[in-house]
């Protein structure tokens, strides 16, 4: 018989290897949000949940088991295919650890596959993460990335995380890039995606001396920061990335390749158009319809860009600054590898 498992042994068995976490519910459900690195074997598609569901409505709940059932029983061989395909221990789950992931983890102990259920599922997860964000005692202290748009900052960031530095990517959390064209290329993700891998980051890197993150406002894309980790910005050191307007220009064409998304820019531009010196905006719009970017982009940054930022900047008091000033991404990577080295030796 399958056992009940608590998020806690969950996660410390899901973060050593030892569990297989599989997300039994509907694809819509499990692209909407899931618990990190789950797999999902679902155990209706989305048109059966949605008929077993209308009939538990409609008709009443034993029709709906039936015909749950029914729908199951047709395409249990490959159901549990899938599963032995998977090594290791199995932990199963839906919405609230109710019949879906019970009669999943039921069959496969039937058929000698060691499995756990989630205790409350999916949705004690997402409530242990809220409870967690609000309660959480986080200690490392933050080194904050700032810069002009087009520094380089998200790939600074990517690149000290690749040499074992510990980095929250909060925009890469959000899969936004924080901007008014943010959302250009990407699909943004929703508060309980970012929530559940923000926690991720949080527990892996809550033994570290120091986190290095971006300078960010409370809202990225379609989610929120929590108040701690804003606190923990504010009140960090601030390493202030200068690097040429070229290679500024040159890294927002690579990130955004406007050639590929031109309707999508030229709409995101409408939106702050009106805050820009009518000639300068007017040029602008011209330069993204005529497919003159790199004029676009550099008007972009002198007359609107780098006018918010120096508002910004202008606040942060300067025993909290540490200026990067590099020629390329290359040789800011180089000097901040010099920084925490520093940082490290000292403490």
């Amino acid at each position: 018989m399958f056992q009940d498992i608590s998020i806690e042994d969950l996660l410390s068995s899901k973060n050593t290897g030892e569990l297989t976490v599989i997300d039994v519910r509907s694809p819509s459900e499990f692209k909407d949000a899931t618990i990190p690195g789950s797999i999902n074997i679902p155990f209706f598609n989305d048109e059966e949940r949605a008929e077993v569901g209308t009939i538990y409505k409609q008709v009443n709940p034993q029709a709906a088991k039936d015909r749950g059932l029914e729908i199951v029983s047709a395409k249990l061989p490959d159901f549990i295919k899938q599963f032995k395909e998977l090594e290791g221990n199995k932990a199963v789950f839906c919405w609230r650890g109710g019949m879906r992931s019970r009669t999943s983890a039921t069959v496969l102990s039937l058929m000698g596959i060691k499995a756990y259920r989630l205790n409350g599922g999916y949705r004690s997860y997402r409530n242990w993460v809220v409870d967690r964000l609000e309660t959480i005692n986080w200690k490392p202290d933050a080194l904050v990335l700032n810069g002009y748009t087009g520094s380089g900052k998200t790939s600074l960031l990517q690149r000290l995380h690749e040499a074992n530095y510990p980095v929250i990517d909060l925009e890469g959390l959000a899969n936004h890039r924080g901007s008014i064209f943010g959302q250009i290329g990407l699909e943004p993700n929703n508060q309980k995606k970012f929530d559940a891998l923000l926690m991720e980051d949080l527990l892996r890197l809550q033994h570290s001396p120091y986190v290095l993150i971006e300078g960010e406002s409370r809202r990225i894309g379609k989610v929120t920061i929590p108040d701690f980790l804003l606190d923990k910005k504010d009140t960090g050191i601030q390493l202030i990335v200068d690097i040429p307007i070229e290679e500024r220009v040159i890294h927002i064409l690579d990130d955004y390749r406007p050639w590929e998304h031109e309707q999508e820019c030229i709409e995101a531009f409408s939106r702050i158009k009106r805050r820009i010196h009518t000639p300068i905006a007017n040029q602008i719009e011209s330069d993204l319809k005529s497919g003159n970017y790199s004029s676009g982009v550099r008007l972009l940054l002198e007359y609107y860009y780098d006018p918010l930022y120096d508002h910004t900047a202008n606040q942060i008091p300067d025993k909290q600054k540490v200026r990067i000033k590099a020629k390329n991404v290359d040789e800011a990577v180089t000097i901040l590898q010099d920084y925490l080295h520093a940082k490290t030796s000292i403490h």
